[in-house]
């Protein structure tokens, strides 16, 4: 019997061990392949920064990457690191999907996994978008990370139900490892104080409406919209814009056709803003950025 080859599209580094890092040491230690691609650097942009941060960007970008390395020991492989800002995945849809269905084909994938459309961060959603393109083609799983809804923040838990959900309970042992692998993201420490390691929770990826909002009532990414400045932390966009366009997208699917699942590597379908990062010297970053 042929061994599971799982990709994980990883919106940022420290997605893989967030929403799904237990689930994926199960399937590895059962025997499966466990692939990750990362969509974007997990950092704002640098005009997003405060003046004096954006000098060091190249180097945020290298102490994050550098920690997800470092994660994989845990779950997996990393296979690439998309150039893509933080907040910005849902303006490279086209090319994050074409990027994701050439990993499908290079590494033989037979499962794909994707963090839960729930509101959480719009790069979650807009990653979420991308995966059901390819649910015609091989199995799709979304794996809860974090949301708002109820007015609570609820970790590794579904704002919904729908058939096929499963939950696992961690033993104390993972729990512990999963601790471990969020902790080695240390650049993300103010980030990940909500994410807890008691549970992980996945189903088969429902037909989610891409165009609205996950929820009802305030979505996680909008807890802090009531702040009067703008600050590099939060995410101000207005919801309504970023599901209109995301929804858009999705919605395009029919029109496009089946995403091209690549020729491999060095093939022709590589575009020049569908690059992975090359290998980055380790630097020292500075503490921890919000998204």
């Amino acid at each position: 019997m042929q061994s599971r080859r799982i990709l994980v599209l990883a919106p940022h580094p420290d997605d893989e061990i967030v929403a799904c890092g237990i689930a994926a040491r199960r399937a590895r230690l059962a025997g499966a392949r466990i692939f990750v691609l990362f969509l974007t650097t997990g950092i704002p942009e640098p005009e997003a920064l405060w003046p004096w941060q954006r000098g060091g960007y190249a180097a945020r970008v290298a102490r994050r990457r550098e920690e997800a390395r470092t994660a994989a020991a845990l779950i997996g492989e990393p296979i690439g690191f998309l150039d893509y800002p933080s907040r910005r995945l849902r303006h490279h849809l086209d090319a994050a999907a074409a990027e994701a269905g050439r990993a499908i084909a290079e590494y033989a994938a037979s499962e794909l996994w994707v963090p839960a459309f729930e509101g959480a961060h719009q790069d979650h959603d807009a990653a979420n978008a991308l995966a059901a393109q390819f649910c015609d083609l091989l199995p799709v799983y979304e794996f809860a990370a974090y949301n708002f809804a109820g007015g609570r923040v609820r970790s590794n838990q579904f704002p919904d139900r729908h058939d096929g959900e499963v939950t696992i309970e961690l033993t104390p042992d993972e729990a512990t490892m999963k601790q471990r692998a969020l902790a080695g993201y240390a650049s993300e420490r103010g980030n990940l104080r909500h994410v807890r390691t008691a549970r992980e929770s996945w189903r088969p990826l429902p037909g989610h409406d891409h165009g609205a909002p996950p929820h009802a009532g305030r979505l996680f990414r909008e807890r802090f919209h009531w702040v009067p400045f703008r600050h590099p932390r939060i995410d101000f966009e207005p919801s309504a814009a970023i599901y209109a366009e995301i929804g858009r997208w999705a919605s395009g699917g029919a029109a496009r056709g089946a995403p091209m699942l690549g020729d491999g590597p060095g093939g022709e379908a590589r575009q020049a803003d569908r690059k992975f990062a090359g290998a980055l010297d380790q630097a020292e970053g500075e503490g921890g950025l919000g998204r």
